[in-house]
C-alpha cells in the first residue's frame, strides 16, 4: 500500500491523493475530519484499559461518524440530503469534544494533549457550519 492511501509514516503530514475517484476527497471539512479521527485514535490509546469499551469506544465511533457522515451525504442526491448528514456530523464532532471533557476530568489526559483535538475541532465545526448554509441548510 503506497503511503498516503492508508498508511501513515509518523511525524509525515498525510494526505489524500491528489486524484480522487470520488467528490469528496477533495472537501477540505472531508480531510479534516480523517485527520482529526487519526489524532483521536492516537490519544485514546493512553486511556486506562477499563475504559476500553466505555469512554475510549465512544470517542473512536464519534469520530469516525464525523468523516463517515460527511461521506454518506456528499453521496446523496440533494443539497438538503447533504446538508442533513453534515449536521450529523457536527453533532459527532461535539461528542468528541464532550468526551474529551469528560476524558480530562477523569483523569485520563491533560489538556494540553487535547488542546490540538480542540482547535481541529472548533475550525471543522466552523467549516461545517459554513457549508451547511451555503447547501441552504
Amino acid at each position: 500500500m503506497a503511503e498516503g492511501r492508508g498508511q501513515r509514516a509518523e511525524g509525515k503530514k498525510w494526505q489524500l491523493a491528489k486524484t480522487g475517484f470520488f467528490a469528496l476527497e477533495d472537501l477540505e471539512i472531508y480531510q479534516l475530519s480523517v485527520e482529526l479521527a487519526y489524532e483521536v485514535y492516537k490519544l485514546v490509546k493512553s486511556f486506562p484499559d477499563d475504559e476500553k469499551y466505555a469512554l475510549t469506544s465512544q470517542l473512536k465511533r464519534a469520530s469516525t461518524s464525523v468523516t463517515l457522515n460527511i461521506a454518506e451525504g456528499r453521496g446523496r442526491g440533494s443539497d438538503k440530503d447533504f446538508a442533513k448528514f453534515l449536521f450529523q456530523a457536527r453533532g459527532s464532532l461535539l461528542e468528541v469534544v464532550a468526551g474529551f471533557h469528560l476524558a480530562e476530568r477523569f483523569g485520563y489526559i491533560q489538556r494540553d494533549h487535547t488542546q490540538p483535538i480542540y482547535a481541529t475541532a472548533n475550525d471543522l465545526a466552523s467549516k461545517l457550519t459554513a457549508f451547511i448554509k451555503t447547501l441552504g441548510g
